[in-house]
């Protein structure tokens, strides 16, 4: 049966407190609580990356990776340790794989940026990157399914040649890194 939420406003997280999917509460400073959070900001930046025209051809990709991304959350929330199948960890190696083919081999480093859909696909990857950190602190204190790091890590990847990819398709010159 699926569970509908009927009532945003509940005011049950006034006193600093918030309700895990198991029915307990927790501090919202708890680092459990921190990850989720995280994991939710990734979610809602890759949205607003499917949302730009300019990154269409990856709107399957990326809703794919979204509802990934809110079983990781969902996982953490009743503590589940398998919120991520293997496949899914391919399907990204091989999305990765079939992007990169297509772009110049990287000599240097390449500042984020260029187109606005492209830039934001930048930061997504850093945003992931800071999510892989919060879950491997996390995993000090709670266990953390080794599959959500490497999902994270492959992300991370994905949204850099997604990032360069944007960037070919739409004619942007990659900016290198030149050290001062």
């Amino acid at each position: 049966m699926n569970k509908r939420i009927t009532k945003v406003t509940t005011k049950t997280g006034d006193k600093r407190t918030t309700g895990m999917a198991d029915g307990s509460r927790v501090s919202k400073a708890d680092p459990i609580i921190n990850s989720i959070g995280e994991i939710d900001e990734l979610n809602s930046l890759i949205g607003y990356l499917d949302s730009l025209p300019d990154s269409e051809d990856y709107r399957y990709v990326l809703r794919r990776i979204q509802n990934c991304l809110f079983d990781i959350g969902g996982s953490l929330s009743v503590g589940s340790q398998d919120s991520i199948a293997k496949e899914e960890i391919l399907y990204l190696e091989e999305q990765i794989q079939k992007l990169n083919e297509k772009l110049p081999a990287l000599d240097n480093f390449i500042l984020p940026g260029g187109n606005q859909a492209a830039a934001l696909s930048q930061y997504v990857r850093a945003v992931c990157r800071r999510c892989e950190r919060s879950l491997v602190i996390l995993d000090k204190n709670y266990s953390v399914e080794e599959n959500k790091l490497v999902y994270l890590n492959r992300l991370s990847d994905l949204m850099f040649v997604i990032a360069r990819s944007i960037n070919q398709n739409k004619g942007v010159e990659e900016s290198l890194w030149k050290q001062i």
